[in-house]
């Protein structure tokens, strides 16, 4: 059977999609669970207990006071 390039290619990337949208749903449902977890149970890689640090720096107020 021999198919047209086109029609190949096109099949090609709906599987394509199809791959990256079950990705995401799994990622989604793993995030969905660990954050359900999080009160029971400590998560692989993050101590019982411990807050989130973050990666930004806190807000807080640079201001140089005024000269005298």
């Amino acid at each position: 059977m021999l198919m047209h390039p086109e029609i190949m290619m096109s099949l090609v990337h709906d599987r394509h999609r199809e791959l990256v949208a079950e990705a995401d749903r799994g990622r989604l449902l793993r995030s969905a669970r660990r954050f359900l977890r999080a009160g029971r149970e400590p998560v692989r890689g993050h101590p019982a207990g411990a807050k989130a640090a973050g990666t930004l720096a806190p807000c807080e107020s640079t201001a140089v006071a005024p000269a005298r």
